[in-house]
């Protein structure tokens, strides 16, 4: 059986959460997220970002958590501003699309948008009432091409929405690898301060699904969970969420996970600099897109699972790798070992 890179969601979920799934399995508890194990680590979590006025709830997707937080935001004649990587944009059927939002693209080269991306924006759409209105500013960090935003890139691009009266809204499916990224210097605490709202993924960390949707902006959280509601994503079981995000924050295991998906890609990353690979953008997380040969390609594919991301030219292409919580070391070595015998 060939071991799979396409992403960090193949396995099921760390073995603690599986335990901690069995032992509580047969506690009655409160339905639709009012259980002990959900109401623990909502306080937990305002505690990690320092938010005691914080709302928190609990999703199973990040598709479902990014429809259901900007369709609530934004009244029906605003929309979305999203670099053209955005999740979003590309992997999501249309989804805000069908709500009735339109979505505002910015092509970037590293999938992060900049304030000055975000003026050009607000300066085509100043035929009031004639266009719709730029209200939101979706971010996704990690981003889909690995990359990270460091704390001064977040404080410039926080500030500018709110002189500007948008919302800063970050996918965080792969919060926990940006955060642990060896480049970061961000914490939770941080991106709570700067963000109107953002998400702890579980799903793409360790967990069987799930994620935490963390409302910053107080003006922003009447009435959100009745769109939860309304979009079929108050599960009656929340315990289910709750039981696992609790066990991800207990002890760090959550950034420890990330941490260590991270590590691994670098090893993979390190290895083919050192055989003079080019990259198609310069990660530090658990994601990477070396661009190599088709003939490497083929018989990497071979052994291993992985997208071809990208056509170069007509000898060379961009692969996308990615590690989870659970790449082994013997796995990465094998990698490397064709890439030695090979490169």
């Amino acid at each position: 059986m060939k071991f799979s890179f396409k992403n960090d969601y193949s396995e099921g979920c760390h073995p603690n959460i599986l335990e901690a799934l069995l032992h509580s399995n047969t506690n009655q508890q409160a339905g639709y997220g009012e259980d002990e194990y959900s109401l623990k680590v909502k306080d937990l979590i305002k505690k990690t970002i320092n938010n005691q006025e914080a709302d928190v709830y609990f999703v199973s997707g990040g598709t479902q958590a990014n429809l259901i937080v900007i369709s609530s935001i934004l009244r029906p004649y605003q929309c979305a501003v999203s670099a053209s990587t955005g999740h979003i944009l590309n992997n999501e059927t249309g989804a805000i699309e069908a709500t009735g939002h339109k979505i505002l693209s910015i092509e970037t080269e590293d999938g992060k948008l900049k304030s000055s991306d975000i003026q050009t924006v607000l300066n085509s759409h100043r035929n009031v009432p004639h266009q719709v209105m730029p209200k939101l500013v979706y971010i996704s960090n990690s981003t889909e091409l690995g990359t990270i935003y460091q704390r001064q890139e977040l404080e410039e691009l926080s500030e500018f929405c709110r002189k500007n009266n948008l919302y800063l809204f970050m996918d965080g499916a792969r919060l926990g690898h940006a955060i642990t990224s060896e480049i970061s210097d961000l914490s939770l605490e941080d991106i709570a301060k700067l963000t109107d709202v953002f998400y702890l993924g579980g799903t793409k960390n360790g967990a069987l699904i799930g994620e935490a949707i963390i409302i910053n902006n107080t003006s922003l959280q009447e009435d959100f969970a009745f769109n939860i509601k309304q979009k079929g994503a108050l599960l009656a079981k929340g315990r289910l969420l709750g039981v696992q995000f609790l066990e991800l924050m207990k002890n760090d295991l959550y950034f420890d996970l990330a941490k260590h998906a991270n590590q691994q890609a670098m090893k993979i990353k390190n290895a083919l600099l050192e055989k003079g690979t080019v990259f198609l953008s310069d990660t530090y997380t658990n994601q990477i897109f070396p661009i190599l040969s088709h003939d490497i390609i083929e018989i990497l594919s071979g052994k291993f699972e992985f997208y071809v991301w990208k056509n170069i030219n007509e000898n060379y292409s961009a692969i996308r790798l990615i590690t989870s919580w659970n790449t082994s070391d013997e796995a990465i070595q094998d990698f490397i070992k064709i890439i030695d015998e090979n490169l």
